[in-house]
């Protein structure tokens, strides 16, 4: 598919045939996606869930972003903790103020960890670095951490269905824009409650 101008990205037959060409591709894509989303902080996971939904159905698209999160956290995780944790261990010995960071992390109780992972706005990376390099139970974080994802992605399923529905009816999309703007605010409350800009 080639793209001959920009004004070919604001075409609605350019989206159609990409997402008749992802849809091709099968749950290995979107599921891939979803998990890379989990190891570079810079990538929008509700574009994915989006992309996903649009391609393969509210359903689909739903359970290949959770299954896909969770392959991906998992991993990212358990590499941080496995290479990197006694290494940063040393490393904030030296540094006050990154220890803090870290003692904060590993302070931090199960409903606080829920509603950091349960906020959209919160990447993933993030998470999986700053638990993974802690001491941190693993038996505990990640079944919290798969619990909170269900639910986040779920609504951004929900958000991104409504995106796809405003192709067909221009008013879905102001559902999705008050849903996108509860769950701004409601991160900002964790984060400020849970003072990570102070961090």
């Amino acid at each position: 598919m080639n793209i001959q101008s920009v004004s070919d990205l604001f075409s609605l037959d350019f989206w159609i045939t990409l997402f008749e060409r992802f849809q091709a591709m099968g749950p290995l894509m979107p599921i891939l996606l979803a998990a890379v989303e989990s190891l570079i902080p810079p990538l929008p996971l509700f574009a994915i869930v989006t992309m996903n939904v649009a391609s393969h159905g509210p359903v689909k698209g739903f359970i290949y972003s959770w299954v896909g999160t969770c392959i991906g956290c998992t991993c990212a995780f358990l590499f941080y903790r496995l290479a990197f944790m006694r290494l940063f261990k040393r490393f904030c010995e030296k540094h006050p103020r990154i220890l803090k960071a870290r003692l904060w992390v590993e302070e931090t109780n199960t409903v606080m960890l829920f509603m950091l992972a349960l906020m959209p706005f919160t990447p993933s990376a993030f998470l999986n670095f700053a638990f993974g390099i802690s001491e941190f139970p693993i038996k505990v974080y990640l079944p919290t951490l798969f619990t909170a994802k269900l639910i986040m992605i779920g609504l951004l399923a929900l958000i991104g269905q409504s995106f796809v529905s405003a192709m067909k009816n221009p008013w879905m999309i102001l559902l999705g824009i008050a849903l996108l703007v509860v769950t701004y605010i409601l991160s900002k409350k964790v984060s400020k409650h849970g003072k990570i800009d102070s961090i």
